[in-house]
């Protein structure tokens, strides 16, 4: 075994040592290990050993580097060069491996050897997929591997492949009947077989009732590596070269789509707000009225508003009557001025850094409900990543190479796979619809990478390389007297956002192509627009003359314009005496009833008509109630009652007596059980001494022995040397340091709080 630095006496030494920019690395890394900010670095290393935060660590390493983890897992207390002997790759790559594991603090250089922190054993789970080649550590004290080789190529062929299957399954096997402590010529069966030359041995206190494949063992038997197959080969990703112009067009079209058609969206909720689901979410019918306002899939009307909700573009208010309601936000006003690479870049920006899941809107969840798009529940916090890990493989191919066709999306879920095993097995769906959603939006074109998307992904800016591949922005269109008008480039954001207001658009493409219509030319002065407005605004922007249809169709769309009027009124007083109906509309008491007169002998109020009626009493007059048919509604209103509450007594008498019983039985044995916790917790064990903990801790970095002083059961001081193995809910195990190798009897159980001293033993 080699020996670390000579003065690195615990992890907190070592980590004392390192540089701050190694420390810096370590802490980005894993940002847990830095919230809140450690005390020191006795601290800093006791939160590198906690559990979760060591499988934080793990998730973000590569099949390879988890299998030379796991190798060092096996190998112990080791060096280097012994982990690149067992490690079936190139020695280079598992050099920069071990860098790698040290920097993250989940190994270490121990005065007796380089080796795995603590806790990484347990949170190394899986299967090869996941690096984990399913060998058991090695012994304190390994035979040496010619001596097992021998004993395995005398093994009869049950025995050999009793041994291999059990290796195979993770290592360990149930003991069953196997007797232990035979000699080979008294065994009678095949495990008592591998029992008796020892290579299946007791698992102790650990694992009792298993029988354990010692890591020794088991790398004989694979060849002397801890797997069959190399780990430092990445699968490649199915590529093809497609034409650069084809790809650039297409990532280009779909860009200046997306933010054309989030503009259209918020425009359109701007004037018509969608209503919000109690959840926040929007409902079916609005995302259907969506999709066929802006002329897309479902689908893709979901990833839109999504977008546009995660670019802080769109938010919920409440209406005037108080029910909450999709609106844009004040942000859209600045955003729609801005150029179109960088609206793009801001949807973009927005996308890539989302964990929300657009493309599973429609789909049922496990309580066979529809997702709604805005519901707060749809995301995962695994889709950044995904997005970042697929398009920057997608930018490590060959320039004006994307994914092949049918191959192409397989493989590269495959290579996220191997660069992130641990990863939930949803990876696949989300690999796939990042890929989807970045076409959506322009990323890729033809699955190739564009090349401003580049800079998105190092975090630089897009928004120059994609201005200058767009073409310039015109200021004028075409107006034909098909009462068309045709946009030769993309317009300026100020009248493509005015000619919206006038025009539908009938198509799209290298020229965009409005329409006017008597509709759209309503809409306009709906919003606003005067007649005069409107032809003047026709006459500025077209290049072309008017023609005169278009200036008919405005002109009569006017003259209709207003002929009707639609008010609002809550209640109405309608009276033969007009006189009358004149004295209470001006009388000085009547100011604060809303009243309105809109014919000689009908007035309207905005009261409804149960406050009405009663003021006007008040005011002396004797009004009745004409019903909808006209005719006059007069009687005694019914009175009000409420159904009689069901009381307690009134319940039934058998039903409430067994239910206070079964509360009485649930007290009483949750009383007795929390007393027998109380009796058997030790006294002091969530309060032991900080030292005691902190020597233990670092015997069990080290798997040195110690020297330990404790009370027994019967109150008598003793002293005795052992190996700690674990310390857990209070009690330590340890094994007695001079047992044998296959005593099953060395371990045993110690109450921290009756430890009154540490010592090691050199």
């Amino acid at each position: 075994m080699g020996a670390g630095p000579s003065g690195h006496r615990s992890l907190a030494d070592q980590l004392r040592s390192w540089p701050d920019e190694r420390l810096q690395r370590l802490l980005t890394a894993r940002p847990d290990l830095a919230t809140p900010a450690p005390h020191d670095f006795g601290q800093l290393a006791s939160r590198a050993a906690v559990r979760n935060s060591i499988a934080r660590a793990l998730d973000g390493l590569t099949r390879g580097e988890l299998s030379v983890l796991d190798a060092l897992v096996v190998a112990g207390q080791t060096t280097d060069a012994e982990v690149a002997a067992i490690v079936r790759a190139d020695p280079s790559y598992v050099t920069a491996a071990l860098a790698r594991l040290r920097d993250l603090a989940v190994a270490w250089d121990s005065p007796e050897g380089l080796r795995a922190l603590s806790g990484v054993a347990d949170a190394m789970t899986g299967g090869p997929d996941a690096g984990v080649s399913g060998l058991r550590p090695r012994s304190a004290a390994p035979r040496p591997p010619e001596e097992i080789a021998a004993v395995l190529a005398a093994l009869p062929p049950a025995a050999r492949a009793l041994l291999d299957h059990v290796i195979a399954e993770g290592g360990t096997a149930k003991a069953g009947t196997v007797r232990v402590g035979l000699r080979p010529e008294d065994a009678e069966t095949p495990a008592e077989l591998l029992v008796a030359h020892r290579l299946l041995v007791p698992g102790g206190s650990l694992l009792p009732g298993l029988l354990v494949v010692p890591g020794e063992v088991g790398l004989v038997a694979r060849g002397g590596c801890t797997t069959g197959e190399r780990v430092d080969l990445a699968p490649e990703v199915a590529a093809e070269e497609r034409a650069s112009r084809l790809a650039v067009g297409a990532a280009l079209g779909a860009a200046t789509d997306v933010v054309r058609r989030v503009g259209l969206l918020l425009d359109w909720w701007g004037g018509r707000p969608a209503a919000a689901l109690r959840t926040t979410g929007l409902g079916v019918r609005e995302l259907r009225a969506a999709a066929a306002h802006l002329q897309v899939p479902e689908t893709e009307a979901a990833l839109l508003v999504e977008l546009a909700h995660e670019a802080g573009l769109a938010a919920t208010r409440a209406d005037a009557d108080g029910n909450p309601v999709w609106v844009p936000t004040t942000a859209y006003d600045t955003w729609s001025e801005r150029p179109v690479a960088e609206r793009w870049a801001v949807l973009a920006r927005a996308w890539l850094a989302s964990p929300r899941l657009p493309s599973l809107v429609g789909e049922r969840g496990p309580d066979q409900k529809p997702w709604n798009a805005l519901t707060p529940e749809l995301s995962a916090a695994g889709m950044p990543e995904a997005k970042a890990m697929a398009l920057t493989l997608l930018a490590e191919l060959p320039e004006g190479h994307g994914l092949a066709a049918g191959t192409g999306l397989p493989s590269l879920v495959a290579r996220v796979a191997w660069e992130r095993p641990r990863r939930p097995r949803t990876r696949a769906d989300l690999v796939a619809w990042a890929v989807a959603e970045a076409a959506v939006l322009g990323i890729t074109g033809a699955d190739v990478l564009a090349p401003y998307a580049r800079p998105l992904l190092v975090g630089e800016d897009p928004a120059p390389v994609l201005a200058a591949l767009l073409p310039p922005p015109v200021d004028h269109v075409l107006v034909q007297a098909d009462l068309t008008a045709v946009a030769p480039g993309p317009l300026e954001p100020e009248l493509a956002r005015r000619l919206h207001q006038v025009a539908d658009v009938e198509s799209h493409g290298a020229a965009t192509v409005y329409r006017f219509t008597p509709d759209s030319v309503r809409r306009a002065l709906d919003a606003g627009w005067t007649a005069t407005e409107l032809h003047a605004f026709v006459l500025a922007a077209s290049r072309t003359p008017v023609p005169q249809p278009l200036s008919y169709l405005i002109d009569d769309v006017v003259r209709g314009f207003g002929r009707l009027r639609v008010g609002l009124a809550s209640s109405f007083v309608r009276s033969d005496d007009e006189a009358a109906l004149a004295t209470l509309v001006n009388h000085p008491k009547a100011s604060d009833l809303g009243l309105r007169r809109i014919a000689p002998t009908v007035v309207v109020s905005s009261l409804p008509i149960d406050v009405l009626l009663p003021r006007l009493r008040e005011l002396g007059l004797a009004p009745v109630v004409e019903g909808p048919d006209g005719v006059v509604r007069v009687g005694a209103p019914e009175a009000l009652r409420a159904r009689t509450p069901r009381t307690r007594e009134s319940a039934d008498s058998a039903r409430s007596a067994a239910r206070q019983a079964a509360q009485v039985v649930a007290a009483v044995s949750t009383l007795r059980e929390g007393d027998e916790a109380a009796r058997n917790r030790p006294a002091s064990a969530s309060t032991a001494g900080g030292g005691v903990l902190s020597a233990l801790r670092d015997a069990i970095e080290r798997r040195g022995d110690v020297l330990i002083a404790f009370t027994d059961n019967q109150g008598v001081l003793s002293e005795r040397t052992v190996r700690p193995l674990v310390v857990e809910g209070g009690q330590l195990t340890a094994r007695d340091a001079d047992a044998d190798a296959d005593d099953p009897d060395a371990e045993r159980r110690y109450a921290v709080h009756r430890i009154s001293r540490v010592l090691p033993v050199s």
